[in-house]
């Protein structure tokens, strides 16, 4: 999981992450986000981050992805729920297994925090992605996803 130490590595992913999906909230805003899971990992969810390979005795790996997991529940299973809001591996490391690993971790902390399943949307036109979900398995739904706004800050960058 995420803590205070992987902060400096993590904000620029989701800043990258952000741009990749056309917005831009504030890189202290994405910093307070993931410190309010750091805080309530049991009540609001987790990040997790990937990290290459160290070279000999450097300490960590570089940053190369990361994973956040929402809590919630499901009415109609009577069951509580993990959502995998965001997945995302930098360029260079695409196609190395990190973000199956991260997929996995995922799942592992869904199931330590009680979770029925771990859920997750994609954009549909982000076939990568999809070519990387479909290797899971995990079974691909028709749910059809709605957005609406309902307070200022949702609208703004």
């Amino acid at each position: 999981m995420v803590g205070e130490t992987d902060l400096a590595d993590l904000v620029p992913l989701v800043v990258d992450y952000c741009a990749f999906y056309e917005t831009a909230p504030s890189a202290e805003a994405l910093e307070r986000l993931s410190r309010t899971l750091i805080d309530h990992p049991d009540r609001e969810g987790l990040q997790l981050i990937a990290r290459e390979e160290p070279d000999a005795g450097s300490g960590a790996g570089a940053a190369i992805g990361f994973a956040t997991v929402y809590w919630t529940w499901s009415t109609t299973t009577a069951s509580r729920l993990a959502v995998m809001n965001d997945l995302f591996v930098v360029p260079h490391a695409r196609g190395s297994g990190a973000a199956q690993a991260l997929i996995a971790a995922c799942a592992t902390q869904a199931r330590a925090h009680d979770a029925a399943e771990l859920q997750w949307v994609t954009a549909p036109d982000n076939a990568r992605a999809q070519a990387v979900y479909d290797r899971t398995t995990a079974e691909r739904e028709s749910w059809i996803t709605y957005v609406l706004p309902v307070s200022p800050a949702s609208t703004s960058a």
